[in-house]
């Protein structure tokens, strides 16, 4: 098939968790022999930090503005068999509108933070989707699942949505040789979030304060620049997927931590659970509903909920880490790959696409039903105009007689 994807980014995993999943989806998308075109907006803060510079797998092509590619853009989605668009795209708005109004490729809408999307939609309209345009699409992918779903079909009227949840390419994230500038004991690899924050204080940083002698990494953008932190902290404001594999594994454990909005739904495990646990690293986490569905904890990750219970993860012995963090790669491998959801995501793809022709059946079943009753009262017209008219003439007679 002909794909054509509008997204936030692929050239740059700086700031954000939507790069690294579109690239393992569509590396994955063209093995299995489609071809896909991706559109980014060209912004200054991806292209100071791009790090994605070959794309063999898919088109890359970066705009200036949606006007500036409008007419070309909708020539090629209009020649798709589907056309996506996603959450954070800027102007995805008006680009929804555009595709919307496209007869032929399937219309998906996929969101990659959709309990956020979903709150702030009940405040207005954003700046990359309508409310009123979440129906109109055939199909909605969500990163998350649980309760999210049900809002989306329940509130917003969504006739067809399905999970597609974060993923990792194994051919990028795989055990590595440890590096010694990298080496901790435990790391955290995540943009800066408000709603993150108390977890962070409490689960990283005052882990640190309380392990002086222990080294720990925070690697992430957009921390307050005037934030001064503990001395065994070492920061990273940025680190280029390519060198992941290095920090996750020359970390003795890696910290995962959820953002409220997406934790209250639930079903929301990171990219990042995923790349970490590919390249054999043990992994710690905070608490959100779902999560054994990914991961079962105890025995292929760590469940913690405060500053106790991380200090008493890294006390666990080495021997106890590794065989936890084996299940878990194995696992990864098995179910959580960009394989396994371009897989989902094609056979999402059909069902919509079956589910779109039942719709259509049913519209010109109506259409035809609706021309047929037309017809007929319009027969039934003729002929009462017809004896009317008649009965008209037979009066005459009788009043000329």
């Amino acid at each position: 098939m002909k794909i054509t994807v509008f997204g936030l980014t692929l050239s740059s995993s700086w700031g954000n968790g939507h790069a690294t999943p579109y690239r393992a989806i569509l590396r994955a998308l063209h093995r299995l022999g489609h071809q896909v075109t991706f559109y980014e907006r060209d912004v200054p803060y991806y292209a100071r930090h791009r790090d994605f510079l070959q794309w063999p797998y898919c088109d890359l092509k970066l705009y200036e503005s949606w006007d500036a590619i409008r007419s070309l853009a909708l020539a090629e989605a209009a020649e798709s068999d589907i056309v996506i668009t996603a959450s954070y795209v800027p102007e995805g708005a008006r680009i929804a509108d555009a595709l919307l109004e496209l007869e032929g490729p399937l219309r998906v809408y996929y969101d990659l933070d959709t309990p956020i999307t979903l709150q702030r939609l009940a405040e207005g309209d954003l700046e990359y989707v309508r409310r009123r345009q979440l129906p109109e699409f055939d199909l909605v992918l969500s990163w998350t699942g649980g309760d999210a779903l049900v809002r989306l079909a329940r509130e917003f009227g969504v006739r067809h949505v399905r999970p597609l949840f974060g993923c990792v390419d194994p051919d990028v994230y795989r055990p590595v040789r440890p590096r010694t500038g990298l080496r901790c004991e435990l790391s955290y690899m995540g943009t800066y979030a408000a709603d993150r924050q108390a977890k962070l204080d409490s689960m990283f940083l005052e882990v640190a304060r309380q392990r002086a002698t222990s080294r720990f990494l925070l690697a992430g953008a957009l921390y307050p620049a005037e934030w001064q932190w503990p001395a065994n902290v070492q920061r990273r404001e940025h680190i280029a997927p390519a060198e992941h594999p290095a920090l996750y594994c020359s970390s003795r454990l890696t910290l995962n931590l959820t953002r409220e909005e997406m934790a209250a739904s639930g079903y929301c495990p990171s990219g990042r659970f995923f790349e970490a646990a590919a390249c054999g690293t043990a992994i710690v986490s905070d608490w959100f509903v779902g999560l054994d569905s990914f991961f079962e904890p105890g025995q292929e990750l760590l469940v913690a909920r405060d500053t106790a219970e991380v200090l008493h993860a890294l006390d666990r012995a080495d021997a106890e880490l590794m065989h936890m963090a084996r299940r878990a790669r194995e696992r990864t491998l098995d179910e959580h790959t960009g394989y396994q959801r371009a897989q989902s995501m094609l056979a999402a793809f059909e069902s919509a696409r079956a589910l779109r022709g039942v719709n259509m059946q049913a519209h010109l079943q109506t259409d035809l039903q609706t021309k047929v009753l037309a017809s007929l009262q319009s027969v039934s017209q003729d002929r009462a105009q017809s004896a009317n008219q008649s009965r008209a003439q037979s009066n005459l007679k009788m009043e000329a007689a």
